[in-house]
């Protein structure tokens, strides 16, 4: 029977805090002028690295390995993993959906890479030395990241770690000032603080509301002229705990493994609704429940797992760790060279000798939604 782990001691993060004396908004400005758009090829790549769990590296035992492994085995298989992800994917942007306890050394792979990366709260970050607003603090000042502490138009919002990024289409093309994709980013915070309410927390209305007014403010610009579009951008939402509809799956309308019940929080929020509403939702990624990795499409968005990533997170033995791919593909057109999003699609790869992917599978087509 495998010992579920979430509950676990408070963690203490690493962090020079001398660093968090730098101004953070500083930061993000500095770096939110690098750019986000899509390559020559017409494609966009997302990595995303779920429950790291990343602690004090050669010293940190794996847990929920085979008898055969243990030996040896330490936070260093995680950054090894990262590594191998990075080479063999090359993605555009990494998508970290949880924090760690050694947020440097967590992170170095993708500081390193120079590739672009983003991270939002998971629900142990509360546990530390540093809060979770001084979690988000540090981690903007870290290179390459494109992390925000809250949006600065939002003067009243719950949490840390809410923000978007905005995709622009190929340089040179109709689409080089357009938006093409949205990647919206919340915190779904750790544990409820609502007395007569238990167990995780959720996204709460003041988050909803800021994504709501900037979902409308994206649609407004997507729509209008110059090159003026019919339907808005697709959007894909990133945050760590799993909404309570992520239950509503069984084993005939998903693609991937349910191993464990979905730990999401005991009140719904609403904001699968909200998220409906908007129109451009296509799909949602957590982590939180390691052992799960699925994606299952309901009402047009797709609800998605990254699947555990770090070897200092549980796990079970004899199931490899996972990472999550996603890919969107533009239109091809004959005068332009390159149009809007045409698909979005997802895999995920094994730590295994051969990074073997699995799991392949379209989660949204311009065709196929009618738009």
């Amino acid at each position: 029977m495998m010992v579920h782990r979430k509950k676990k001691p408070a963690l203490v993060i690493v962090a020079v805090l001398t660093l968090l004396c730098i101004a953070p908004t500083l930061a993000v400005n500095a770096k939110q002028e690098r750019k986000l758009r899509f390559r020559q090829n017409g494609e966009f790549k997302i990595l995303q690295v779920a429950d790291m769990h990343f602690a004090n590296g050669k010293t940190t035992p794996c847990l929920d390995v085979l008898p055969s492994q243990v030996a040896g085995c330490s936070d260093l298989n995680t950054t090894a993993f990262i590594n191998r992800m990075i080479s063999a994917e090359k993605p555009d942007l990494i998508v970290f959906t949880d924090a760690a306890k050694s947020l440097n050394a967590a992170f170095a792979p993708a500081i390193a890479s120079n590739i672009p990366w983003v991270a939002v709260l998971g629900n142990h970050d509360q546990e530390s030395t540093l809060s979770r607003e001084g979690v988000m603090k540090h981690i903007v000042t870290l290179k390459n990241t494109l992390s925000q502490v809250n949006p600065s138009d939002a003067h009243i919002i719950d949490g840390f770690g809410n923000y978007n990024l905005e995709i622009g289409g190929v340089k040179g093309s109709g689409f080089e000032n357009k938006s093409v994709l949205n990647l919206y980013f919340l915190d779904s915070g750790d544990y409820s603080t609502v007395p007569s309410v238990p167990g995780y927390g959720w996204i709460k209305p003041s988050q909803q509301f800021w994504f709501e007014q900037t979902s409308a403010r994206l649609q407004r610009a997507y729509m209008s002229k110059p090159a003026a579009q019919k339907a808005p951008a697709p959007g894909l939402v990133y945050f760590h705990i799993p909404l309570p509809e992520f239950a509503y799956f069984d084993q005939s309308n998903f693609t991937g493994v349910r191993q464990e019940g979905i730990s999401s929080a005991s009140v719904n929020s609403g904001f699968f609704t909200t998220m409906v509403a908007a129109g451009d939702v296509k799909a949602v990624f957590t982590g939180h429940d390691h052992v799960n990795d699925f994606c299952g499409r309901l009402t047009g968005i797709q609800l998605c797992y990254g699947g555990g990533f770090g070897y200092h997170a549980y796990g079970k033995a004899g199931w490899e760790r996972r990472a999550r791919v996603v890919v969107a593909s533009l239109e091809k057109t004959e005068k332009r060279g390159w149009g809007d999003v045409k698909s979005i699609k997802t895999w995920k790869r094994l730590d295994d000798e051969h990074l073997t992917g699995v799991d392949g599978q379209v989660l949204w087509s311009k065709t196929s939604s009618g738009s």
